[in-house]
């Protein structure tokens, strides 16, 4: 299989995966147990589980306020792009 498209179905795999689920498993993550690309693809994924993703101003507030909920989707997107 090939790396983006491991890519693309990890990335399905977390964004199925409901963050309240995970966070019951998963400790809170500190800030400075992160990288910025972490960072960056879980505040993506935030936006995308907006209740509204037609308005990108209330897509950008909800990624805002949950992006922290969602870490442990993009890490396991980026440790399959490894």
């Amino acid at each position: 299989m090939k790396t983006s498209r491991r890519t693309m179905l990890a990335g399905m795999a977390g964004l199925v995966a409901a963050p309240q689920a995970v966070s019951a498993f998963v400790p809170p993550v500190a800030a400075s147990d992160m990288t910025v690309a972490e960072e960056r693809y879980a505040r993506m994924i935030a936006a995308a589980h907006a209740p509204d993703v037609t308005c990108a101003r209330q897509a950008e507030r909800y990624a805002d306020l949950h992006w922290r909920d969602y870490v442990a989707a993009a890490r396991a997107v980026l440790d399959a792009r490894a």
